[in-house]
């Protein structure tokens, strides 16, 4: 069989087949990220994990993931996407099988970072190769799709792993994504372009010359949403990937396939949303809008979810949570923003140096909210009680760093690197 004929900015069908050979790394990443929400209830059972440990297990990932943004960033810059995301997802493949023959708790964790570490590129990887060969209404569409693509793994975390459990088992479950990720290498090895070089920045070409990471966090745009990736976009994958599914069971009484369901439905939900905001964006960003005022408009619905969920405890089921879901995608705009907000030579480093701040924020927040159900259970509050003053802090969190949000001003309406090659 032929391979494809990709050019170096490839157009039509040879940029679909590019954009799905990404996709499909990054669904195997999100699955990934997720199962522990879904297999929480067999690890509580097998190996008896309080509500810490499964939040310190979920967490490994985020922390793994975090770990290797700064390096991956200069290396996306330097060497490429392609180049990197296969070197990467080697790793992603180890860990899989290591997480499938791991008999401890603490050689699950360490397997699971393992796998945080080699999926980090799944989303930063193809965002970079966007950023160099697509517009800006293409680079917004393609965010957004890469996005849909991640919550169709989100989705697959859910009911088809339920289902699929009582066949593969757990470990078997982990022995057929260690598989899959090799075929994702091999796709992508096949239909992805070589890499092109970044055009120098505008300061001059070379990391001395561009200012690195020094460049980055000073750049207003990364400091105005430094807090938002941090509280809202870390809890939003904090409370999806693990802290849902137990509310749904513990809090609201659900059954564990009820609240497969309940995770099935919030996850399409999501899925739903980032596939019309890949039709919708494009178009409100050629009449002028932007990411900073979509943001600014939207989010108030997930801010007052959130508050709602707490505030009505048991009675806050999938539809409110799914609810919270929807309006927080509105924080993944921040990506592409991030990435158009500098020029094309730091790209690389911009996109992972928030990525960074992100996923920081997911293995801390997840932890934490763990943590703190565990310690108010100890001060004798109700099941009920503890997850709702768990997850009180980080609403005020959200809420307040969208008001620095508000109040920050990046000049971002005058200031974004609109031509594909800035």
């Amino acid at each position: 069989m032929r391979r494809p004929m990709l050019c170096a900015n490839p157009t039509g069908l040879a940029a679909v087949v590019m954009f799905v050979s990404f996709a499909f790394a990054y669904f195997l990443s999100a699955l990934v990220r997720a199962v522990v929400a879904t297999l929480a209830p067999v690890f509580s059972t097998d190996l008896g994990l309080t509500s810490a440990d499964l939040g310190l297990l979920a967490g490994a990932y985020f922390l793994g993931f975090a770990s290797t943004q700064l390096p991956l960033g200069s290396a996306l810059d330097r060497l490429g996407p392609k180049r990197v995301l296969l070197a990467s997802l080697t790793v992603a493949v180890f860990g899989c099988v290591w997480f499938a023959l791991a008999r401890s708790y603490a050689g699950l964790t360490a397997a699971r970072l393992l796998v945080g570490m080699g999926v980090s590129a799944c989303l930063m990887a193809p965002l970079t190769c966007f950023r160099r060969r697509f517009g800006p209404r293409a680079q917004m569409r393609a965010a957004s799709w890469m996005l849909m693509s991640g919550s169709t793994g989100m989705v697959a975390s859910t009911l088809p792993v339920q289902w699929a459990l009582p066949h593969l088992g757990w470990r078997g479950l982990f022995w057929l994504l260690a598989a899959l990720f090799a075929l994702s290498m091999v796709v992508i090895a096949w239909v992805v372009p070589r890499d092109v070089a970044a055009e120098p920045s505008v300061h001059g070409s070379g990391r001395a010359q561009d200012g690195g990471y020094g460049a980055v966090v000073r750049h207003p745009s990364f400091i105005r949403f430094l807090p938002m990736g941090f509280f809202h976009y870390g809890g939003l994958l904090a409370l999806q990937s693990l802290w849902i599914g137990p509310w749904l069971s513990r809090v609201c009484g659900w059954t564990e396939h009820e609240a497969a369901q309940g995770l099935f439905a919030i996850n399409m939900s999501m899925l739903l949303t980032f596939l019309g905001w890949g039709v919708v964006v494009p178009r409100l960003y050629a009449r002028g809008w932007t990411a900073q005022m979509l943001i600014a408009r939207g989010l108030p619905l997930s801010l007052g979810a959130l508050v709602l969920a707490v505030a009505l405890g048991a009675r806050a089921t999938a539809a409110l949570w799914a609810l919270f879901c929807i309006g927080s995608t509105l924080v993944s705009l921040a990506l592409p923003a991030i990435g158009q907000a500098f020029p094309q030579a730091l790209a690389g480093r911009a996109l992972s140096a928030f990525n960074l701040v992100i996923f920081i924020g997911v293995f801390a927040l997840q932890w934490m909210i763990g943590a703190s159900i565990d310690f108010l259970l100890a001060a004798g509050w109700t099941t009920e009680a503890a997850f709702q003053g768990a997850i009180a802090w980080l609403a005020l969190c959200c809420v307040a760093a969208y008001l620095w949000f508000l109040w920050f001003d990046d000049g971002a309406s005058v200031a974004v690197h609109t031509k594909a090659g800035a």
